[in-house]
């Protein structure tokens, strides 16, 4: 071996034992004094801070409260409002949306059990209040959703959804989504959606469907004119603005010209 690669070798190793001398004596970082911890105790586990409320590492967390169990009825607030939703940070509107869906699985799992044991279930209305609460912060998240990708890009950011007629002439929504292919390639695609529709049959469905239609909105007319005609029957004096204010779609001056509306009372006559 020559002298020269016997010196090089010596430089080097006097360099690396340098290096490690410095890095021994340098001051120990935040991170490396967790991870000296963590080696020294490594069966110890540090506690994730995810939950809102008390963490309780068991199965009893899809129940209710013991104390409950018996209740007949459980005090309890109203649904969560947009307008109290809107004024909320990003980070509350999560952690909100964790304690719903916790409190909905342990009422769903309540509910469950009780129709299992043939028992009453406590204030079932909770289960509405917080599908409800759910429901509004979606929209909120929505809004805000909205918001971002039309002050970004201007456009809103959904899915395009058009009007469309199922096989049955009825129109219905739908929401495009992504394909892997185009749709001129995806037969697939197109033997789904390009449906007509057409027939004697489905056009003798679509006369009886506008027929009932027609009649239900008929028949609410004609309670909306029944009610006002017996309100002007019971109360002469009533409130005209009142009655127009509640029932838009009747015309109650009309109604006041008709025999129908008098009622059964002596008029009073001045002395």
């Amino acid at each position: 071996m020559s002298s020269a690669l016997i010196k090089c070798l010596n430089l080097a190793k006097t360099v690396g034992n340098a290096t490690v001398r410095s890095f021994l004596a340098a001051p120990k970082q935040p991170w490396q004094s967790c991870s000296a911890a963590a080696l020294q105790t490594p069966h110890v586990q540090m506690p994730m801070q995810m939950h809102t409320s008390a963490v309780r590492r068991d199965l009893m967390e899809f129940f209710d409260d013991k104390k409950n169990w018996s209740e007949n009825e459980v005090k309890v607030g109203r649904a969560w409002r947009t307008e109290e939703l809107r004024i909320k940070s990003n980070k509350e509107l999560h952690q909100l949306w964790f304690v719903l869906l916790k409190e909905r699985n342990m009422l769903l799992t309540m509910e469950h059990e009780c129709n299992d044991k043939m028992e009453v279930f406590p204030s079932p209305e909770r289960i509405d209040k917080v599908k409800i609460s759910m429901e509004n912060l979606e929209t909120v998240v929505r809004e805000r959703n909205k918001a971002y990708h039309l002050l970004e890009t201007g456009e809103t950011g959904e899915r395009p959804q058009k009007a469309v007629k199922n096989a049955f002439g009825l129109q219905v929504s739908y929401k495009a989504c992504e394909h892997a292919l185009p749709p001129f390639m995806n037969l697939k695609w197109i033997k789904s959606r390009n449906i007509g529709y057409g027939g004697r049959a489905v056009n003798r469905f679509l006369l009886k469907y506008r027929e009932k239609l027609y009649n239900a909105k008929r028949k609410a007319k004609n309670r909306s004119r029944n009610e006002v005609m017996m309100i002007l029957r019971r109360n002469p004096n009533f409130d005209l603005d009142v009655l127009r204010r509640q029932f838009p779609d009747v015309n109650v001056d009309k109604l006041r010209n008709e025999d129908k509306i008098r009622g059964h009372y002596v008029p009073k006559v001045g002395v």
